[in-house]
């Protein structure tokens, strides 16, 4: 996971293919750190939000390249529902330890415990639209004011309407009237009191260029992203993984299967898909021949036409 220090940018783009799509556009990087640098000058105190997804791990590794050779100035914020995979918390320790960042976790569990939402109940529950009240918390409690995601346009369609520069008013709410224009890659990261700004590096880039960024770094991500033996169950036409936190029915049988996940999120609403895949230049093939988008396998989007739309006026995204 270390940054590899000997090749330049310049010499970086020497060396890529833009004439093949299984290339990344070095472009994207040079953005993606201005932007990380334009939030250290205009912000005081910033945080990435970080899942143990790749795309922010992709994040951390961008901040690595920003402000080489200091340490990352921004600790990592990751809102737990309790429910995620193992295998995803075991990565997030590990990237925290090997590269001595300083890690904020907040839990939903304590939410519940503390009344302040409650669990859902029912074959679809899921604590995924719960974490929006524990990450407003910790934003108040810790005093961001801007906060990295790693949201894509290329995703979802509330995504695409989204800013780089993003702000919040002072309950955490989006408000679409609010955004400010962003020409000439000027970013304005002006607030009032009690605002405070969600910031969108790789705002720009598609599934595929992190994929390729991730391959052309080399960067380690959690091992469920590759092809392995798992248990899981169909429903709905989807993959779920078998898991005491999913309410399942008597008809809903486990049993094992190859899988891997394109995106990963909480087990109660991230389905696997059927896949071979166990290196990068597999996954690669793969999605530039896929049929359906990253977030097809994300059951709480499937809630409702608006589900994303929702979270993000109300805080979450």
């Amino acid at each position: 996971m270390n940054l590899n220090t000997k090749e330049t940018v310049s010499e970086l783009n020497n060396r890529t293919d833009y004439a093949t799509n299984k290339s990344f556009p070095r472009q994207l990087e040079d953005e993606a750190i201005y932007i990380m640098r334009e939030v250290a000058a205009q912000f005081e105190k910033p945080a990435i939000l970080f899942s143990g997804g790749k795309d922010s791990i992709t994040l951390v590794r961008l901040a690595q390249k920003a402000f080489y050779p200091g340490k990352i100035p921004f600790p990592l914020l990751h809102v737990d529902t309790g429910h995620n995979f193992p295998e995803t918390i075991e990565f997030r320790d590990k990237l925290v330890a090997e590269l001595g960042l300083e890690l904020i976790v907040g839990s939903v569990e304590e939410s519940i415990q503390q009344g302040k939402v409650k669990e859902e109940t029912g074959k679809y529950a899921s604590r995924n639209a719960l974490q929006t009240v524990t990450l407003l918390d910790h934003i108040e409690a810790n005093k961001f004011d801007a906060c990295i995601g790693g949201a894509r346009r290329d995703e979802e369609k509330a995504r695409a309407k989204e800013r780089i520069f993003s702000v919040r008013d002072d309950f955490g709410q989006w408000d679409a009237k609010k955004q400010r224009p962003e020409m000439f890659d000027m970013l304005n990261g002006r607030i009032e009191i009690g605002e405070n700004v969600r910031v969108f590096p790789i705002s720009n880039w598609t599934e595929l260029d992190v994929w390729n960024y991730i391959k052309e770094e080399g960067i380690e991500i959690p091992s469920i992203y590759y092809a392995h033996t798992r248990k899981v169950f169909d429903r709905d036409g989807m993959i779920w993984s078998d898991s005491d936190f999913i309410n399942k029915s008597e008809d809903e049988v486990p049993y094992e299967a190859v899988v891997r996940f394109r995106t990963v999120g909480d087990m109660t609403c991230t389905a696997a898909v059927s896949s071979d895949a166990d290196n990068i230049d597999q996954i690669i093939d793969e999605i530039v021949s896929a049929e359906i988008s990253e977030r097809g396998a994300r059951i709480d989007d499937k809630r409702s036409e608006a589900a994303m739309e929702k979270r993000k006026q109300q805080g979450y995204f």
